[in-house]
């Protein structure tokens, strides 16, 4: 196989893995009855005029499996982050005691479940999209190479093996949902 096709498909897995890992980290992101520390990833406070996360403005702990706390290394920035916890969205009421944040996560409505299992989906199904993008993008590319030197044959093998990668990917992808559907609908 030619060297360019081997660097297109190094490419290709390159890409199709951080689109994996894109995927894997927003799907953390959707809480599933449990506190997580990861549900305030995302989260920006105002910290002296610039947003910054909120994990380098305090410490974020699970001390048990439907508490979060959130310990700021600075006092006076309690009310930005309960702010910010606020206007996330995210169906919880942070309750501030002067020293810490304590965020009691309810459990799970059926009903949410099922909006959060459509997100799941959703979000699987932006990740399949991004590997299949990638696929065509890099097809093209090694099309291209014929003009380089490259055979046919090789271009045909070369587009064979980015399909498998893709598969794979794909496959990965529908494993990571599955897991986070399975743990969601877990009462």
């Amino acid at each position: 196989m030619s060297e360019l096709i081997k660097k297109q498909l190094n490419d290709a897995k390159a890409l199709m893995e951080k689109a994996l890992d894109h995927a894997d980290s927003e799907l953390n992101k959707i809480r599933a009855g449990k506190a997580s520390p990861a549900m305030l990833d995302g989260i920006m406070v105002d910290y002296y005029g610039n947003p910054t996360p909120l994990s380098q403005v305090g410490s974020v702990n699970t001390p048990d499996a439907k508490t979060i706390v959130v310990q700021p290394w600075e006092k006076n920035l309690l009310p930005a982050i309960e702010k910010a916890i606020k206007e996330a969205n995210l169906g919880v009421n942070p309750q501030n005691d002067g020293v810490i944040i304590r965020i009691n996560v309810p459990p799970l409505t059926e009903e949410r479940r099922r909006d959060l299992v459509k997100k799941v989906k959703s979000e699987a199904e932006n990740a399949k999209v991004s590997v299949r993008n990638i696929r065509k993008d890099i097809n093209d590319k090694i099309k291209k190479l014929k003009g380089d030197g490259v055979s046919d044959d090789e271009i045909k093998t070369g587009e064979a093996d980015v399909q498998k990668l893709t598969d794979n990917f794909i496959a990965k992808v529908d494993s990571l949902s599955a897991e986070k559907e399975k743990d969601v609908m877990t009462v």
